[in-house]
C-alpha cells in the first residue's frame, strides 16, 4: 500500500514537473500574410513541450505582436519566430515622400520617390525627382525622410 501511494506521488511529482517546463506561446489563429499589420484578434495562445521548441527564439508575448507586421507569411498554431515581425512601414517603396535637408540652421524642403520601403528610424534612399539625384534620409514618424548634415 506504501509503494502504490509513493508511486502515484513520483508521478504527480514529474508530471507537475513537466507542466511547469512547457511554455505557453502566441501564435496566429488565422493565416497572416507577408505585409499584414497584425490585430489581436488574429492571435491565440498554445502550450509547447520545452523539446518541441528546440533553440530557434520565438516571440513570447502578445503584447510583442499586435500592431506589428508580418514579414512573412504566419501559419495558424506555429510559434512566431522573433525575425518574422517588423514595425509596420511608414514610407513605401515608390511612394513620393517630401524630404527635408536642415543643415547649419538652414532648411530645405524637396520631394522624392523613395526607393525602399521603411519605418521611423530607417535610413532609406531616396531619388530627388528634380534631379535623379539619390540620397539617403532617415524615416521621420509623420512619413518625411530627414536628411542630415547636408549629405
Amino acid at each position: 500500500m506504501v509503494r502504490g501511494l509513493a508511486a502515484v506521488l513520483l508521478v504527480l511529482v514529474s508530471a507537475r514537473g513537466a507542466l511547469a517546463e512547457e511554455k505557453r506561446l502566441p501564435v496566429p489563429a488565422v493565416s497572416i500574410r507577408a505585409g499584414e499589420l497584425i490585430r489581436d484578434d488574429m492571435i491565440t495562445e498554445r502550450v509547447f513541450a520545452p523539446n518541441v521548441l528546440g533553440v530557434a527564439m520565438f516571440i513570447e508575448g502578445r503584447q510583442v505582436l499586435v500592431g506589428r507586421m508580418a514579414r512573412r507569411n504566419l501559419l495558424p498554431g506555429q510559434p512566431i519566430p522573433t525575425n518574422s515581425v517588423e514595425e509596420p512601414w511608414t514610407v513605401a517603396r515608390g511612394a513620393m515622400v517630401k524630404v527635408v535637408v536642415e543643415d547649419s540652421g538652414l532648411s530645405i524642403v524637396t520631394y522624392g520617390s523613395a526607393m525602399q520601403q521603411g519605418a521611423p528610424g530607417a535610413l532609406i534612399p531616396v531619388r530627388n525627382t528634380d534631379t535623379g539625384v539619390i540620397i539617403r534620409g532617415i524615416v521621420q514618424p509623420d512619413g518625411t525622410v530627414k536628411v542630415m548634415d547636408g549629405s
